[in-house]
Order: C-alpha cells, then structure tokens, then sequence
C-alpha cells in the first residue's frame, strides 16, 4: 500500500527528465572593457540595453517611474554591462528617474547611461541645454545620437556637412572633457555608407578623435540585409581611426524586415564588439533586436565571451520578468525563453527524443532557464502520452506486475481520448492544466477533492442595451428636475436596478473540512462527505458561478482565496449551427501570491457548461498543485468510475 500511496501523491509533481547537454555555457570575462580597451567581436562582446528608452518607444509600451526602476535593477543584476536609462532632457519621467539613480551603489551608477542628442546646429555646446541636461543627470555614460546619413544631415537636420561633423565632434569632446564616457549613436549609418561611403568614413574619424569609447552603427531604418552589415561593420572596425584610438564598434538593428537579431550576430562576426538590443525585442513600429536571442546565441552557438555576471540560466526568468513589467503576454514561440521553444508535439518527435535528446532540440533547455515539455494532441503519438504520464508521476500500478503494459495501455486509453475530445473542437496545447487533470481521472483511485452536484444559473434585466436604441428617458434627478434623454445608453452611468444582474447556485460534495480533522485529536481517517449549497449574484452567469462555486469550496479549501480568473475567452466552434453550435472556453487563472497561472479548457453546445467544467478544472487543479492534498480515495468513499477510459 506504501508504493501505491507513494505513486499517487507523486502526480502532484511534474518530474523533468534529463537531457544530455547540447552546448556548454562559454567561459566568462572577469570584465571584457577591461581585458581590451577595444572590444572586438566574436570573442568578446558588450552587452548594452536599451530597452527603458527605445523600448518605450514601441506601441502599447509604457513604464512608471517605479517600473523602470524595477526592470533597471533586474538587468543590472542580470549582468548587462550598460543599461540606457532614457532620455533625461525630454520628459520629467526621465529626469526622476535619474534622479533617483543617483543615490544608488556604483554596480549600478557604473552601468547607467544616459541617452541624448549631440549640440544643437550652429550652438555652441556649452550653451545647449539638453546636452547640460545630460550632465546634470549624474550618469557616468551618455549615448549621443547623430545624423550619419549625408541627405538627412542637409533635409532634416538643415545643416551643412561640415556642420554636422561639428556637431558630434563638438558634443563628445565636451562631455569628455567633464570626465563622462561617451558612445555615438550613428543614426542611419548603414543607409548613409550607401549613400557616401567618404562621409560615413569622417563621422567615424570624428567620434574617435574627439574622445568616444564606442561608435555604433544603427540599422535605423531596419532594412539592410546581414551580409551588407558584416561587411560595412567589418570596414568600420578597420578603419584607421578606430584602431589608433582603440575604439570599440557597436551595432544596434531594428526588426523592419524581421532581421534585427541576424543582423546584430552579422556585426559580432563582423568585429563588432557592443550590441544593442531590448529585452523580448520591444521598440519602435517592429521592435528592436532582442537581446535575449542575441545573448543565448553568442553565448551558447558562437562562443563568444560575454561579462562574468551573464548567466544564460537566468534568461527566462528575465524575459517574463520584463513582460510582467510590461503587462505583455509572453510570446511563447519567442527563440530560447518561449513555453513552445522546447515543447514538442509530434508523435514521431518524442519517440525519437526519448532515444536521443538532440534529435529535435539545438540546445538542452535548461542552458537559458527553460523546460522541455510534451503537448497533448490529437497529432500526438502513444509516447507523448507515455511521456506526459512519467512527467506527472504516473510510472504504473501496483495492482499490475508489469509496469510498461500497464502504461503503455493506459496512454493508448487516453490518447484516443484525446483524439476524440479534438475532433469535437477541445484543444490541449494551451490547457496543460486541464490536461494533467485528464491523466489523474485515469489513474484508478485518484480522488477528486470536491465534485459538482448540481448548479444552475439565471439572468435578468430591465433595460435592452442595443445599438439602434441609441435614445432612453433617464429617470429624474430629483426634487421634481424633468429627466434628460440619454445618448448613449452604453456610457451613461445607469441605476442599480437598471443593471442586468446574474444570479448562480451551486451545491458541491467536499471530501473534508481541514480544519475540523486538525482539531479533532480522535478523528480516526475516515473521511466525511461535506455537502454545501451556494449562491452568488454576479455580473453574468459565468461570474456568477465563479463565485458560488468558490465561496463553496473556500471553506474546506481555504487556498482558493488566493487563485483569480485573469482571462476567459469563448469560441464559436461552428458558425454554420448559429446558436446550436459546439462553444470552446479557455480560462486562465492567477494564484496572487505567487503569480503563478494556469489554463483549463472545456467544450460543450451549452456555453455555461463548458464555464463551469473549465472553472472545476482549474480549482481542482490550484488544491493538486499547492496544497498537501491526498489523492487516494479511502476505503469508505466511493471510488471513481474510469468506465470508458481503458
């Protein structure tokens, strides 16, 4: 009985099987800018975020001053070896920010850096205040961003071309001069060597003579292709200036033509030794290169030596911590850091990888912080099954001598399952919790902590909110004022008994009240069927029931206070049976403690139903995976019918 009791309690954890390494983690560098005045790629590289200044400036992208404070910290901490805090003359968010920086310890003044533009034309440096703004910052290093396309020197900027070298060589010797390290933001460079190859050659000879550390050439507009960048980067490291000045190159690349992170390795090849880039490649109309694939690339396929606090371990975490900040939804195809990088779902894909981990994988996952996972599907093969039952704990059973026939029949069990609930429009890839769930239902003697007796659901309204009643009589403000017609009924501020109200009632069997056993010293193991009937008003019948059926199971199961619904989406499976068809619910839910979440799914023609299957899942699931709960089902409560499962 111990054997068994030990197989079940271990479904509640999800067991990683172990993979072979693909690629090793690169050696470190005490610190690179120290080994060589001049950094140069692919041995060494600097690695230099922009993401709280170029990253904002992307679509739906914004940060309190806290927010990038936070997300400041975590990259500090992360190992960059600068971090571009913003653009301290251009708003007050920025100056706070800076402000605020400045009372920090020197591992993190050390890798601020300010973000600015060079003199104004025909000013002189000393008297423009957004370069003083710069220096009043209190950060140690400034990115100045210049013109290095000739046409937009003399279209945009109105200047001659004398005048625009003025005005970087000026800038950079200026801030110098005040003891601050200066790179160059070459605006436009790659179309400006296309433009005047000569010209681009004497902004580079600018900066360099006038005192910058580093020049970066920027892929501003996006568009050049890698093998144009490895070579006009390759002419930029040679140039005569930056090798007497022992100045280092960098790039930064936009995603306009979805090139951004090759492009930025094709500069690396190319000498550069600094690459900029945004955590999850946020930015400007397609985003900036991201700097998370940039990093796990150089480190783990090119070899190349990044500072010693890089750990590529740590890059999941970071780019969900940066999405978080964000309020982002992680994109889970993201290269490396993504839920999907490593999962697989093809049959013939786990068969294989069981056999050898390097089959259908470029690197072990857990290089960057990542986890291999098996998907359930209708396209899956027994071993996916196989795979996800040794994940959850499900190595066999003792009532069957021979544990491989017993798993292997009961993954053939359910993976016909799957199949079946597929071609009636379930999905699994985006419902593992719902998934694993199916699996614990057929493993005999699985206890579920609650069951759903019965429910029911009503709505009522007394008011018709449509598009063409664009008009209704208010009702009067009082003291006897006339009331006012309406406009649009969706916006106006309506009366509690005006709103459509929800109404739900569910009556739930627990299989205990935990409180009661720990207080009981005589209880003797048996398990009491606790009954509860509950009703809750909601804002719709889904919500409704959501809080009946979590106000009867907060009593026995005080965690569930914790968990929330965060999302809830329905789909209309066929649009041809109209209101007869199949609905799809997908519902997401957060535990606030730990900000963990987890997704169920359910199917059913009555959308309510499938509400509240997909509810009970993810309940079920939050008792299962965080409370100290026993599975097994006692000798005096009825065991689960698995009829139709084997």
């Amino acid at each position: 009985m111990l054997q068994l009791q030990l197989l079940i309690l271990g479904l509640c954890c999800a067991l990683s099987s172990p993979l072979s390494t693909v690629s090793k983690s690169p050696s470190r560098l005490k610190n690179p800018a120290e080994a060589s005045a001049r950094v140069v790629g692919p041995k060494q590289a600097l690695i230099y975020d922009t993401t709280l200044r170029d990253g904002t400036q992307g679509e739906g992208i914004s940060m309190s001053v806290e927010d990038k404070l936070s997300v400041f910290d975590q990259l500090v901490k992360f190992g960059f070896d600068y971090v571009e805090g913003g653009w301290p003359g251009s708003n007050p968010k920025d100056k706070d920010f800076f402000a605020r920086c400045a009372s920090m310890e020197d591992t993190h003044r050390d890798k601020l850096v300010a973000f600015g533009s060079t003199r104004r034309k025909f000013t002189k440096v000393e008297d423009d205040k957004q370069v003083e703004a710069l220096i009043t910052s209190g950060a140690r290093s400034v990115c100045l961003v210049g013109k290095a396309s000739l046409s937009q020197v003399e279209n945009i900027l109105g200047a001659t071309p004398e005048e625009g070298l003025l005005m970087i060589s000026d800038t950079v010797s200026y801030l110098v001069s005040k003891n601050i390290k200066v790179f160059v933001d070459l605006e436009h460079y790659f179309d400006g060597y296309l433009e005047s190859p000569d010209y681009a050659s004497r902004l580079v000879e600018a900066c360099c003579s006038s005192g910058a550390s580093a020049i970066v050439l920027c892929d501003t507009n996006g568009g050049t292709l890698p093998w144009e960048l490895e070579t006009f980067t390759k002419t930029a490291v040679s140039h005569p200036s930056v090798v007497e000045n022992k100045v280092t190159v960098g790039v930064h690349c936009h995603n306009d033509i979805g090139m951004a992170v090759a492009n930025s390795l094709a500069a690396v090849k190319g000498g550069a030794g600094l690459v900029q880039g945004c955590v999850n490649g946020v930015g400007e109309r397609t985003g900036n290169a991201d700097i998370v694939s940039i990093i796990g690339t150089l480190a783990l396929k090119m070899g190349t030596q990044l500072s010693e606090g890089v750990e590529t371990e740590n890059l999941t975490s970071l780019s969900r911590f940066v999405d978080e900040v964000l309020n982002r939804a992680p994109d889970q195809a993201q290269p490396y850091v993504g839920s999907a990088a490593f999962a697989h779902k093809g049959g013939l894909h786990v068969s294989a990888m069981e056999k050898d981990p390097t089959s259908y994988q470029h690197i072990d996952p857990a290089l960057v912080g990542n986890v291999r996972r098996t998907v359930v599907s209708e396209l899956s093969g027994r071993m996916n099954i196989v795979k996800r039952l040794q994940e959850i704990g499900v190595d066999g059973n003792e009532d069957e001598p021979d544990n491989k026939d017993w798993l292997n029949e009961r993954a053939t069990a359910i993976l016909t399952r799957v199949k079946k609930l597929e071609s009636i429009g379930y999905t699994f890839e985006g419902a593992d919790a719902s998934v694993k769930l199916m699996m614990l239902h057929a493993t005999k003697r699985y206890c579920p902590p609650f069951r759903v007796l019965d429910y029911s659901a009503t709505v009522w309204d007394q008011f018709i909110d449509s598009a063409s009643r664009v008009l209704y009589k208010k009702k009067k403000t009082g003291g006897g004022t006339p009331g006012k017609w309406g406009v649009n009924a969706a916006s106006d501020s309506l009366d509690e008994g005006e709103r459509a109200t929800a109404r739900a009632t569910v009556k739930v069997q627990s299989l205990y009240e935990r409180d009661w056993i720990a207080d009981d010293p005589e209880h003797d193991g048996s398990v009491e069927k606790i009954e509860r009937l509950e009703v809750a008003d909601g804002n719709g019948p889904v919500d409704a029931l959501a809080l009946a059926l979590k106000r009867a199971l907060v009593p026995s199961y005080p965690f569930l206070s914790k968990v929330q619904l965060t999302d809830y989406k329905v789909r209309i499976l066929d649009n041809e049976a109209a209101t007869e068809a199949a609905t799809r619910v997908l519902i997401e839910f957060t535990e606030t403690e730990t900000n963990r979440k987890w997704n169920t799914v359910s199917v059913d023609r009555n959308v309510i139903s499938a509400s509240l299957n997909a509810l009970v899942d993810g309940y079920e699931y939050a008792l299962l995976e965080h409370e100290t709960f026993c599975m097994l089902c006692p000798a005096d409560y009825d065991e689960i019918d698995i009829g139709g499962w084997e």
